[in-house]
């Protein structure tokens, strides 16, 4: 009995490694600036979808984007995804988990304003200087100039500078910045934004991204790995067309990993999701 008393305390760690750590509390610094408090840890994206049996998550830095997404707020489960106009969307079987982030009056908050949203937020988390997206037309549209008077118009399809009221940056200033940014921005600007990356290397805050009309944009919001085989999976969260709630996907074609999805190998020339199949080259990281 003493021998084992002496040896628990030593065998520890390995049983912990083997059974792999437990979600942690949300890391202090985390600002999700659209909620007064970003609620119960146990309702983070971490908590509420571990890795898959056998893996592990893949390493993020500190305060990093993809250390952020890892621990959006989700709103309780079983809540279904909505429209903008407050209807449901017809496929809840796509719907694994409903961020907790609102989807705005207007039909502007589609799939790459998805994207664009949840870096603003994260951006504005960290520094709101450093806001700012592209148009489709090429025009570098940041936040600064916003706040300090300077906006755009559209005049032929050219867009144009133009004068605003000056203001402080504040959240709510970023919600009005955000509204022009999702009418001339999109799957089409979002891509020319994004650097190439290669299928095999993804990481949390990369996006899956079809430039054009029609396109489609899904964020990748963790990643995890499985140390013997390096079979990598990724959690997949979007908006669709009309504007709705962002929510994380549910994999259809395999249920038994919940809401990961297997990463496809070379040899696979695309990557299914619900609602859009991705080319195998069709990934990029900001």
């Amino acid at each position: 009995m003493l021998l084992s008393r002496l040896l628990l305390p030593l065998a520890l760690p390995f049983l912990l490694m083997e059974a792999g750590p437990a979600p942690a509390e949300r890391p202090v610094g985390l600002s999700y600036p659209w909620l007064a408090a970003p609620g119960a840890a146990s309702q983070s994206l971490a908590a509420r979808f571990p890795a898959p049996a056998g893996c592990r998550r893949a390493p993020v830095a500190a305060g990093s984007w993809g250390e952020w997404l890892r621990y959006l707020p989700l709103k309780p489960a079983g809540t279904k995804a909505r429209l903008y106009t407050g209807a449901l969307k017809n496929r809840q079987d796509v719907v694994a988990a409903v961020l907790d982030i609102d989807v705005g009056a207007k039909d502007l908050q589609q799939c790459a304003d998805a994207v664009i949203r949840l870096r603003a937020e994260y951006l504005f988390s960290q520094d709101p200087n450093r806001v700012h997206f592209h148009l489709t037309t090429g025009y570098d549209f940041w936040f600064s100039d916003f706040v300090a008077g300077k906006t755009f118009r559209v005049a032929n399809e050219q867009v144009l500078p133009a004068a605003r009221p000056a203001e402080a940056p504040t959240h709510a200033a970023l919600a009005r910045y955000l509204l022009p940014t999702f009418g001339y921005a999109g799957t089409l600007s979002l891509s020319r934004e994004l650097r190439p990356t290669p299928l095999a290397a993804v990481q949390p805050g990369d996006v899956l991204i079809h430039g054009g009309a029609p396109g489609h944009a899904v964020l990748v919001v963790d990643v995890a790995e499985n140390p013997a085989t390096h079979q990598r999976y990724v959690l997949l969260a979007q908006s669709y067309m009309p504007a709705q709630s962002i929510h994380l996907l549910r994999n259809v074609d395999a249920p038994k990993l919940g809401a990961w999805f297997a990463v496809p190998g070379p040899a696979e020339a695309a990557f299914d999701t619900p609602e859009w199949t991705f080319g195998y080259r069709e990934l990029g990281r900001f």
